[in-house]
């Protein structure tokens, strides 16, 4: 199964919708280019809604980390929401689940952009 994509705004922020697999190949690039366009247009405050994410391989969770690179080095914050029981595991195991925001939802993460302290 691909990759499917949805882009959505939420009072600002970006949210990207994922369903299905984040893989070597097409997958990871597009979700790549999806976050560096974002970010080049100004949109800062990026959500990756992982509800719909059944697997992630090796290339996938450095596509994810690559996307967080890149958000903070030009300013912004990428978090993530609605962990899969596998995608959760699979972060804890990797000890990636400590340098990623995630929240149970969407609305949970994008209320986390509003309780920032101004910089």
């Amino acid at each position: 199964m691909s990759l499917y994509i949805v882009e959505k705004a939420l009072n600002g922020i970006a949210v990207l919708d994922l369903r299905g697999r984040i893989t070597l190949g097409d997958e990871t690039a597009n979700l790549r280019q999806m976050v560096n366009d974002l970010l080049n247009s100004g949109r800062k405050q990026i959500v990756l809604n992982l509800k719909g994410v059944n697997y992630i391989d090796s290339s996938g969770l450095s596509t994810l980390i690559a996307c967080f690179i890149s958000s903070r080095k030009q300013g912004g914050s990428l978090k993530l929401a609605h962990l899969t029981t596998r995608v959760r595991d699979l972060m804890q195991i990797t000890r990636l689940s400590t340098v990623f925001e995630s929240y149970e939802t969407v609305e949970d993460a994008k209320n986390s952009f509003d309780q920032r302290a101004p910089a």
